[in-house]
């Protein structure tokens, strides 16, 4: 059996076996943020899923836990959209939803509003997370906020404008990184998410 270099680090990252790896579909089926096409657009960045309860990141993008619910997916394949080639700008995705770069509430309001896990009607600036949604920590998303600064942790990755790899919105696995810019006690969450 011939593997791409990148079929071979999916497989290594989703712990196939050799038999698996048969069923792995062709490089052009392969969903663009390296996850496995599943043809259904499943909501996690580009139709994939893995197993588990944690998103994984893939050459910069998240890959969606297939046990998470809907609106997650959801969130996770619109900030897909914007990491990894939106810049950062100050203000950026408070006046519409798409925007030429986001700032760091415009980041989270993307992946929050609209065009993601549609659980906030209009786009907020971080203070005003302050009164969004129920104090404490979601099992799936949690927003972190201060005056100046937040980011969220989605199915235990970080979406933040800092800190992360480039310029402008990104994901990271180092969660605890958000927590020199915010406080933990800041932490809310969106009913049972």
């Amino acid at each position: 059996m011939n593997l791409n270099s990148k079929q071979r680090r999916q497989a290594k990252l989703l712990g196939l076996t050799a038999c698996a790896l048969l069923a792995l579909p062709a490089s052009g089926a392969m969903g663009s943020d390296g996850g496995i096409g599943t043809g259904g657009g499943g909501g996690g960045g580009g139709g994939g899923t893995v197993a588990g309860d944690k998103a994984k990141l893939v050459d910069g993008k998240a890959i969606a836990p297939a046990s998470a619910p809907t609106k997650v997916k959801r969130a996770i394949a619109a900030a897909n959209e914007i990491v990894k080639g939106k810049g950062y700008c100050l203000g950026g995705g408070h006046q519409r939803w798409k925007s030429r770069c986001y700032d760091c509430s415009g980041t989270v309001s993307y992946a929050l509003g609209k065009y993601g896990a549609r659980i906030l009607d209009a786009p907020l600036p971080s203070g005003s997370f302050r009164s969004w949604g129920k104090r404490g920590k979601g099992k799936w998303i949690t927003v972190y906020y201060d005056s100046g600064h937040m980011f969220a942790k989605i199915a235990g990755l970080r979406l933040d404008t800092s800190q992360v790899s480039g310029k402008g919105p990104g994901w990271s696995k180092n969660v605890r990184a958000g927590f020199a810019n915010v406080p933990k006690s800041s932490a809310r969450h969106w009913r049972n998410l």
